[in-house]
């Protein structure tokens, strides 16, 4: 498996450009892909314990074998349809360096290769849409993936997931 993988990476980089692995996932009609590098596992969802004061889009904590983990939901955070919990709705667990934060989408996609070079620019658009989490677009057959830079938004300060005296 590990030579198949090391074989196809080194096929597509000679295609024009570094191919890496994306995890693909969906929050609404909108599919997203993150570096699978980022990830440390997939769960379902469970009810977190809720916190007191915190942001609607910060749905509270779960424990996870001993480390206290914060949960996001970006459906509520980017307002992406209703925030509806079934049996579909997984959890995204990063481990982002110093930091392990949970993401809520409605579901999780595949694992895919990407090449560099085929991830274009986001276009500009108005100073009210942010698209500085938004490494590029890529056309993956008849899919348009938006590629996130999911370590630069969970460690933003809109997040409030890191107290930025302590960064």
């Amino acid at each position: 498996m590990a030579q198949e993988l090391a074989t196809t990476r080194k096929d597509m980089a000679g295609e024009g450009g570094q191919a890496d692995e994306y995890l693909t996932y969906t929050l609404g009609t909108e599919e997203y892909a993150i570096d699978i590098l980022k990830v440390q596992e997939i769960r379902g969802y469970e009810a977190p314990t809720t916190i007191a004061n915190a942001p609607p889009f910060l749905k509270g904590v779960i424990n996870l074998r001993g480390t206290i983990v914060p949960i996001v939901d970006l459906r509520i955070k980017f307002g992406v349809g209703t925030a509806e919990y079934t049996p579909f709705t997984v959890v995204i667990i990063l481990n982002l360096g110093t930091r392990v934060v949970g993401m809520v989408v409605d579901s999780v996609s595949d694992v895919t290769m990407l090449r560099q070079d085929n991830i274009r620019p986001a276009p500009e658009f108005s100073a009210s849409v942010d698209t500085r989490y938004i490494k590029g677009l890529c056309s993956l057959d008849e899919r348009m993936l938006i590629v996130v830079d999911i370590e630069r938004l969970m460690l933003s300060s809109e997040m409030a997931l890191v107290d930025e005296t302590l960064a």
